[in-house]
């Protein structure tokens, strides 16, 4: 589940075992970045909220309260980290990638002109994120569009809906490909991407 109702949070299934995305993606990557990033943001999280109104609140709650409050940047931090990882395990799938089909197909060409010219301008912002971050395929006023966030900043504190995104932290591809983050993200849209999540998000 990607929005948790309410604390204690917890680390979600995977949809896939741990070595499904080779050899695109390692089992050796997953068990750290699932097994150690992501769980010690959950942990993280359940220790800032505990005790406090935010325990009651959702996952996405907390972070749209949360959002711009320098005095609550932790709890930001880490709820951010925990809803954006778990979208992005469920944007990948075991033999992804490729050109999408169906409504989702439809509304890039609506948005972007060609499917194309959405994988370049996804490409260049993922590649172009300075630092750690993400970049996003998010529904905003009826359009798709491509952003780009920082750190733990995540689109759903602006209230956009998040359709597709892919990891830019280092260590999300460092094991596998080093430096070589074109790669990884090339590796993303041609290997791993599930357009059939991103379809689901569009409703």
């Amino acid at each position: 589940m990607i929005n948790q109702p309410k604390a204690p949070f917890t680390l979600p299934q995977l949809p896939y075992a741990q070595n499904a995305l080779e050899p695109h993606m390692s089992a050796n990557t997953f068990s750290f970045h699932y097994g150690k990033h992501h769980n010690a943001y959950v942990t993280n999280l359940n220790k800032m909220v505990e005790g406090t109104d935010l325990a009651e609140k959702s996952l996405e709650e907390i972070i749209k309260i949360t959002a711009g409050d320098l005095s609550k940047a932790g709890i930001f931090n880490n709820a951010a980290q925990v809803y954006n990882h778990s979208f992005f395990w469920h944007s990948m799938k075991p033999n992804g990638g490729g050109g999408p089909t169906g409504k989702i197909a439809e509304k890039i060409n609506e948005s972007f002109g060609s499917f194309e010219k959405f994988k370049e301008e996804f490409k260049t912002a993922a590649a172009t994120q300075f630092g750690s971050g993400w970049a996003w395929l998010v529904l905003d006023n009826g359009s798709l569009k491509i952003e780009k966030t920082s750190n733990a900043d995540t689109p759903v504190a602006r209230g956009k809906k998040a359709i597709l995104t892919i990891d830019v932290w280092e260590h999300a591809y460092y094991l596998d490909f080093q430096n070589r983050r074109p790669d990884y993200i090339d590796t993303f849209l041609n290997n791993l991407v599930n357009w059939e999540f991103a379809e689901k998000c569009l409703i």
